[in-house]
């Protein structure tokens, strides 16, 4: 089999899987996510062993590389957290907004329906699979699944417990479709597939979103470089808005949504930020400012203009 030949046969089996998932009821959608992350959460050592595969493959990888390639027991009960959090969210298929009624009677509005395969091509965190998957599933959308060759073999060991624990629940098969060939030929044949796959959406770098974009004959949907604000306005709850802010940075620094840039709004940022520049400072962020914040919190580092297009 040739890889065109391969991507076609996995696109093909995702748009099977379409029409099904899209009529699937919501209790059968919710259970499927349920049993998905309790199958997560009872094979944590296969999937450990898995990632540890990857991870003494990772031969000159960065340290932040390595942190977002790591699965730990901690990171697999999130990513079921992650589901369950998911299969707790309103079903959108079917949700009817924007009624209006028009001069002749007739009252049209619009309907939620899903979109039909999405594929989301991504790069080494394991966890986006589930994410991903489950996200799609909820929406009643077939997903094909292309992560980065780093991390080929924790994702397929993710892949393979969720969509047994959602076949045994009534998911179609072909509804979470993987690509586990590495060939880096097979993404670029992926975003060719136009006649199977009705959406792409990357996930990673800005590197990535480059690729996408030139070579995709698919609709894209993409985020920027990574940098991500986060922003705190006067009428904010201040106790809230710290810790929202203290782990958007600190969690996880080395992800692509790691909070790169904070934005105060100046009647609150002489109370807000001096407390939260030193729980920053004492966690090792290295906080670059502006003019006022200096001011407000000498201990800073002052920011250049290329700081504020930087992801860290």
């Amino acid at each position: 089999m040739t890889l065109a030949d391969y991507v076609i046969a996995k696109a093909t089996q995702a748009k099977a899987a379409a029409p099904q998932l899209a009529l699937l009821p919501t209790d059968v959608k919710n259970t499927a996510l349920l049993a998905m992350a309790d199958a997560l959460e009872s094979h944590k050592a296969d999937l450990l062993k898995a990632n540890q595969l990857d991870l003494r493959a990772a031969v000159g990888l960065s340290p932040a590389a390595i942190d977002r390639l790591t699965l730990t027991p901690k990171r697999i009960t999130e990513m079921a957290t992650g589901l369950r959090e998911v299969a707790a969210l309103p079903d959108p298929v079917g949700q009817v907004f924007g009624m209006a009624r028009r001069p002749n009677g007739m009252q049209v509005g619009r309907m939620r329906v899903p979109i039909g395969v999405i594929g989301i091509i991504y790069e080494s965190r394991p966890n986006v699979t589930a994410d991903a998957a489950s996200l799609c599933l909820k929406s009643g959308n077939a997903v094909v699944l292309r992560g980065g060759s780093e991390a080929i073999q924790s994702n397929a060991a993710i892949v393979k417990v969720i969509s047994e624990a959602g076949g045994k629940a009534g998911i179609p098969e072909g509804a979470i479709t993987f690509i586990e060939n590495p060939d880096r030929q097979i993404s670029v044949l992926l975003l060719k597939q136009d006649k199977y796959i009705d959406l792409i959406i990357p996930r990673g770098g800005e590197g990535l979103m480059e690729f996408v974009t030139k070579e995709s004959r698919i609709p894209v949907i993409k985020h920027d470089k990574g940098v991500c604000h986060t922003y705190v306005d006067a009428s904010a709850d201040l106790e809230m808005a710290e810790s929202i802010c203290f782990n958007a940075k600190v969690q996880r620094p080395g992800t692509c949504n790691a909070m790169e840039t904070l934005l105060v709004h100046e009647g609150i940022a002489h109370k807000f930020l001096p407390p939260l520049i030193a729980r920053y400072q004492e966690a090792g962020v290295d906080v670059r400012g502006c003019p006022r914040t200096a001011i407000l919190a000498p201990s800073v580092t002052p920011a250049k203009e290329s700081d504020w297009g930087t992801e860290f």
